[in-house]
């Protein structure tokens, strides 16, 4: 009896724990942007020496703290992406990533990618490794990606000028998919949730 008591104990914290915010997915398939969950994240690299070039904008005052919140991103549309260096698909998505950035970043907006639940020195050689040259911000944890809703990693969102979510792709995307986000995330224009390729679980 103890024992069954226990498996059903555990077997409800699990689904629980696996329960996810869905409200952004829901206002996206609804055609609506919610806004963006706060986040005040510290940069993987606060010195940010590995950019090679900014975006039309204010990326200086942006990352000058040494830190990246929603707060100071108002007015700047961004594309966010999770990830962590041992993530195989995210390997496969890397280069994409900043091919992307390389194409968008002139015209004004900004990729962020959010390295969770790994170690600084792992994180670290796997940007060196990719050659990644747009910010990236680290939470040791997954508070960032829970308040998303997101599940898995890599997990990207795009997100306006405004603050709001205007597309969102789980698993990894493809130069089509991305040049399909950033667009939408310049325009305002709500792209909603799409899948792309391979995922990892986060938890």
């Amino acid at each position: 009896m103890v024992l069954a008591v226990a498996f059903l104990a555990l077997l409800t914290y699990g689904l629980l724990a696996k329960s996810a915010d869905t409200s952004i997915d829901d206002a996206l398939a609804r055609g609506t942007a919610p806004s963006s969950p706060a986040f005040e994240l510290p940069l993987l690299e606060p010195s940010s020496r590995r950019r090679t070039f900014q975006p039309a904008g204010r990326l200086d005052d942006v990352l000058g703290d040494g830190a990246v919140s929603v707060a100071e991103l108002r007015g700047t549309p961004f594309v966010l992406n999770f990830w962590a260096s041992w993530c195989e698909p995210c390997r496969v998505e890397a280069p994409v990533l900043e091919g992307g950035w390389r194409e968008f970043g002139p015209r004004g907006l900004l990729f962020v990618g959010l390295d969770m639940q790994d170690l600084t020195g792992d994180a670290q050689d796997f940007v060196s490794e990719f050659d990644i040259t747009y910010p990236t911000i680290r939470d040791p944890g997954s508070d960032v990606a829970d308040s998303f809703g997101a599940l898995g990693i890599p997990e990207t969102y795009f997100v306006d000028a405004d603050g709001d979510v205007v597309g969102h792709a789980i698993g990894v995307v493809d130069a089509d998919q991305l040049a399909r986000g950033s667009r939408a995330a310049l325009s305002g224009d709500v792209l909603g949730v799409f899948t792309g390729g391979e995922i990892r679980s986060s938890s």
